[in-house]
């Protein structure tokens, strides 16, 4: 078992192949499609969509596209730009929207404007939204950047900056939206200031403003993290007999998840039911919540029913999707389960994402089973796909706490050996310390030295590596001389 490990440790310092590699040859986005049908003509949107890789550049794939002579269409790249803010892609969609911009593919609006602040305030704070806002004519600074703008605010919690903003607002004349007091009370929610929820939404129910569906969510949250169910009952009642409000899922979910922190099962399960009977058949982010939802309180069945439904409704399912619903199994320790849903990610065309069998390797190692989540590394390892110091670490952890030493120093020399790809990770002081004790008694001169050596990649060598050093040169038989002169 212990050469089995140290050949995976050779193998991953002989042919170490850094992250970025990793990932252009795994998620290369030209050799995927949206579209699972090959004879489909590719488009823009097929070579880019967000199935592809997430970290990958794409202002090079843009210019490559119209190099090659194909049409560049504002309407596609609307829609990439829209479908990567719905992945949370936002680097991404940012990318696209300057690209647009700079080769002039259309002339902004203040829609378009209000769409790029939004994802520079995202990607890179407040202080760069604002920048670009005080760029803007006049003209394009209407409600739609004067909103963007704040919401910016919002998210970074700035709320002196945000009321003085909506001030302004107020005095430009501009007509509040639901999506203005939207901001406010979720400012207030960020903030920690509840009280002040109700109040916004109090005064908007005055000024005219009808509230949409967030803004009772909103309003719900607020009183479901207090631990006030009455009150998020009362305005959940009041939200069902408004007439201009459709009732949905999300709002459901919301209900579900307070029921559940307070142990309320049979009102969670019933708040589960009509969110599930307002959820879109294509709704895959829908059927993700209502997953992890039916798995916190313990509903196997309902996961698994789901998870058919959404393989069977969607057009396909995301790595995202299986993470959710192996996440759900693991939380409920069906891993027999979870084995062959792994079996049946690694068999889609999906491209390869280490979070996906990380799930289990977590699970494996939380539940004890560090034979099972090492077995798993191996055999990435083997498949030459990536794997993360972090994942080698916590197995390393675990076969300490079983005592099992020998293990333990193999695991924790592939982590390092992998250093280079996650230089924030850091090895587990006790574990180095226990594995350095070990090689002192018992190791070689040869594997302190190695283990030594590569330690000095990851964390200063201390007093301890030196006496494990000097403990094995006296039982080799080796002159302190030589020793010292190292």
């Amino acid at each position: 078992m212990i050469s089995t490990l140290n050949r995976l440790w050779k193998m991953q310092l002989s042919n170490r192949v850094s992250s970025e590699t990793l990932i252009r040859n795994h998620f290369n986005i030209n050799s995927r499609s949206y579209y699972t049908n090959t004879r489909n003509k590719e488009t823009l949107y097929s070579k880019i969509s967000p199935l592809g890789n997430p970290s990958l550049n794409l202002a090079p794939e843009l210019d490559d596209w119209v190099q090659k002579g194909n049409k560049v269409r504002f309407a596609e790249l609307q829609r990439i730009v829209q479908d990567l803010r719905k992945r949370r892609r936002v680097s991404q969609a940012l990318e696209v929207s300057e690209w647009m911009s700079k080769k002039g593919v259309c002339t902004f609006s203040p829609t378009e404007h209000a769409i790029q602040l939004d994802l520079i305030g995202k990607v890179h704070g407040f202080l760069a939204a604002e920048s670009y806002f005080n760029q803007l004519s006049d003209q394009d600074k209407t409600d739609k950047t004067y909103g963007a703008l704040l919401h910016s605010y919002v998210r970074q919690r700035q709320t002196e900056k945000s009321l003085s903003h909506l001030q302004k607002m107020k005095e430009k004349g501009f007509s509040l939206s639901p999506l203005t007091y939207n901001d406010i009370m979720s400012l207030y929610t960020n903030v920690g200031e509840y009280e002040n929820v109700h109040k916004t939404l109090t005064v908007m129910k005055k000024n005219g403003v009808s509230p949409d569906n967030l803004s009772y969510r909103i309003c719900i949250n607020s009183y479901g993290v207090k631990s006030d169910i009455k009150g998020m009952e009362s305005i959940l009642k009041e939200m069902e007999t408004q007439p201009q409000i459709v009732m949905d899922w999300n709002t459901f979910t919301v209900v579900a998840n307070f029921y559940i922190k307070a142990d309320l099962k049979d009102k969670a399960n019933d708040a589960l039911k009509k969110a599930e009977a307002r959820l879109d058949n294509k709704d895959g982010l829908g059927y993700n919540h209502l997953i992890s939802l039916h798995a916190r309180v313990g509903n196997k069945g309902g996961v698994l029913r789901l998870w058919n439904l959404q393989k069977s409704a969607c057009k396909r399912c995301i790595n995202k999707d299986y993470i959710v619903v192996l996440q759900s199994l693991v939380r409920l320790e069906d891993f027999e389960e979870a084995e062959k849903l792994l079996e049946e990610w690694e068999l889609s065309d999906n491209y390869y994402d280490f979070r996906v069998p990380n799930v289990l390797i977590i699970g494996y190692s939380e539940n004890g089973n560090y034979e099972k989540a090492k077995a798993l590394l191996e055999g990435l390892v083997e498949k030459r796909k990536s794997t993360t110091p972090q994942s080698w670490g916590r197995v390393a952890e675990g076969y300490l706490k079983k005592g099992e030493m020998g293990k333990a120093t193999s695991c924790m020399k592939l982590a390092i050996s992998l250093h280079g790809e996650s230089n924030k990770w850091k090895p587990n002081p006790k574990v180095v310390r226990s594995i350095l004790s070990l090689l002192g008694e018992k190791g070689s001169i040869k594997e302190v030295d190695d283990f030594v050596r590569s330690l000095r990649t990851v964390k200063g060598v201390n007093k301890e590596a030196y006496y494990a050093l000097m403990k094995a040169y006296i039982r080799g038989g080796k002159e302190w001389v030589e020793f010292l002169m190292r």
